[in-house]
């Protein structure tokens, strides 16, 4: 026999509590990745939108530039006006366009971890500067697995921008040909299409890289059964707590429920709020046994599964209820009701051999 305790293996899910101090300490599941997709998308499709009036826009302002730019005054007094001039309208232009991403980075920053304040976030941590634990990250298998992400990320999108690029490379070598209007709407197009395509492939990757950062996430909470059980006894009468273990108990008697019932003998109702599953096999058992039971949802749910794998449903309202409220699940019923309950098993049988 091995001896020593060594560290429990962290097999439960992370409880309420557990989530609540990680999101205060800043530690949600989040991508970049899925940030920056939305952003150039929303960029793409912006640029797609604004095409038209925004290179009218900039086809004016530059025709002005270079038609006044001999008659500008450089004097060192006066280059700081026409600097402002220039900046104001580049800036005038480019302002709808960047409150637009800064909107749509927000939007998906909330739709990802929603309003989180963590002041410990910004608190000096010394351990960061520690060059060891930075090492250490350096050459975890955590930062190995982002670095290949980041390789296939780079090697994916650019493959698809060069197709795109490539499909249109006639186009663009006619481009030498032609008025400069049409040129310049040819190469934004191609440019913008070659956008779209990265823009919608790496859009792709970081949906998936969501999910997997979620994943990671609720698979670096977990917990030992110890931890479960210790936060247990802190918190015993935190509401949110007994909520999650109501939640536990009733997975555990449906995941249950789906186990037993089309295994059982008969489903006995009283009939609509209480069922009761027995099973009895004279080989192996000295009396039925109580395989799964349930009220409500749980009772209705019983008698769908039962009616799914033919499984009889009696409808005995007196001694369902005490079977429900007498017999634990994985007991056998108890003396005072062998008579009755084997009327029902007898029925069963009988209705078995009938043919159909």
């Amino acid at each position: 026999m091995a001896h020593g305790g060594g560290a429990q293996q962290k097999t439960e899910a992370p409880t309420p509590r557990r989530l609540q101090e990680a999101r205060r300490r800043g530690q949600v599941p989040k991508s970049r990745d899925f940030a920056a997709a939305v952003v150039l998308m929303a960029a793409v499709i912006l640029a797609y939108l604004l095409r038209g009036p925004a290179m009218e826009n900039w086809q004016k302002e530059l025709t002005w530039y270079f038609s006044n730019c001999l008659a500008f005054d450089l004097a060192p007094e006066h280059l700081p006006r026409v600097i402002y001039d220039v900046a104001r309208g580049a800036i005038w232009m480019c302002t709808p366009f960047f409150l637009a991403l800064t909107g749509a980075a927000l939007a998906v920053h909330l739709v990802q971890t929603g309003f989180i304040f963590a002041p410990e976030v910004i608190k000096p941590n010394l351990e960061r500067l520690n060059p060891v634990s930075g090492l250490s990250r350096m050459f975890s298998l955590r930062t190995l697995v982002e670095l290949g992400k980041s390789i296939l990320k780079v090697t994916v999108v650019a493959g698809v921008s060069y197709l795109v690029v490539k499909a249109h490379l006639h186009e663009l070598l006619l481009v030498f040909h032609r008025a400069p209007q049409a040129a310049f709407g040819t190469v934004t197009g191609v440019m913008l299409a070659a956008a779209a395509a990265a823009g919608g492939t790496f859009l792709l990757l970081a949906v998936i890289d969501l999910f997997y950062q979620r994943w990671e996430y609720m698979r670096s909470m977990r917990m030992t059964k110890q931890e479960v059980k210790d936060e247990l006894k802190q918190t015993e009468g935190d509401p949110l707590i007994k909520g999650w273990q109501r939640r536990r108990q009733r997975q555990i008697l449906l995941n249950r429920i789906r186990q037993e019932v089309p295994r059982a003998t008969v489903v006995i109702t009283n009939p609509t709020h209480l069922a009761v599953a027995l099973r009895y096999d004279e080989k192996e058992m000295s009396a039925p046994q109580v395989v799964a039971k349930g009220a409500g949802d749980l009772a209705r749910r019983i008698r769908e599964l039962a009616a799914e794998h033919k499984v009889p449903i009696i409808h005995n309202p007196e001694v369902a209820r005490t079977l429900y409220h007498q017999v634990e699940i994985g007991q056998e019923i108890p003396v005072e009701l062998y008579q009755a309950v084997a009327q029902i098993l007898a029925l069963v049988y009988r209705l078995k051999k009938r043919p159909v």
